[in-house]
This record gives C-alpha cells, sequence and structure tokens, in this order.
C-alpha cells in the first residue's frame, strides 16, 4: 500500500483543517488506517486509528472531540477532520495503515505503511 498524506497547513488557533491520505497499491479496504503525529523533539503520537469498515474508530483520549477520524473505501482515502485546533497541535501529520491487534493500535511500531507526512501549523 502506497500512502499519500495531504491538506496540512497554516491555521489560527481555534480554526480547522481537514487531512487527507489517499492510499493505492493493495487493496485498501483491507487494512485499518490510522493518524499519527509528530512534533519537533517529539515522539511519534497516535491520533486515532479506524476499522476496515469505517464502523469503529479509536481515539487518543486528549484529541477525543476535536479530531474525527473516516475513510471512503470507494476512493481509498481515509480522512482526519480537525477542529478547535491548538497551538500544540502543531506537528507534521502521518496517516499509516496495517493489521494491528487492538491491544497495539496506540503503536507506530504495528502499522506497515506510511505516508509521507504533512505539516499542520497552528499560530496562536
Amino acid at each position: 500500500v502506497q500512502l499519500q498524506a495531504f491538506g496540512g497547513g497554516l491555521v489560527q488557533a481555534g480554526g480547522s483543517l481537514r487531512l487527507f491520505c489517499a492510499a493505492s497499491g493493495r487493496t485498501f479496504s483491507g487494512y485499518f488506517m490510522a493518524w499519527f503525529r509528530q512534533a519537533p523533539g517529539k515522539e511519534r503520537e497516535f491520533i486515532a486509528n479506524i476499522g476496515w469498515s469505517g464502523g469503529t474508530a479509536y481515539y487518543e483520549d486528549s484529541m477525543k472531540g476535536r479530531f474525527t477520524i473516516s475513510r471512503d473505501n470507494a476512493n481509498n482515502t481515509v480522512y482526519l477532520q480537525m477542529n478547535s485546533l491548538k497551538a500544540e497541535d502543531t506537528a507534521v501529520y502521518y496517516c499509516a495503515a496495517g493489521r494491528p491487534g487492538l491491544s497495539v493500535i496506540r503503536r507506530s511500531s504495528a502499522y506497515s505503511y506510511w505516508g509521507q507526512g504533512t505539516q499542520v501549523t497552528v499560530s496562536s
């Protein structure tokens, strides 16, 4: 699976952005999809994961309610809607694909395929 993330940019605090991740190659619908982010000097951080059908999603607690993950298997795309953005949300955002067990969905090592990342900068 090849992944390409885009949609990042500069936004003011309190604003919104929608990230996209386009997949190609192997059957997209057979994979769990996730979003992670990495700020300078910090470890890669789990944001959300969505099951192959799009019916089940898991979120990092601190982002629940502000971020929403969704997918469109017909168009091989996964989305991350981000609302009420804060300066601390500034990071490079990555999409990932894999088949992780439920106990490890928050681990970046559980995902086999990664996009190149898209920069999100939130100005305060």
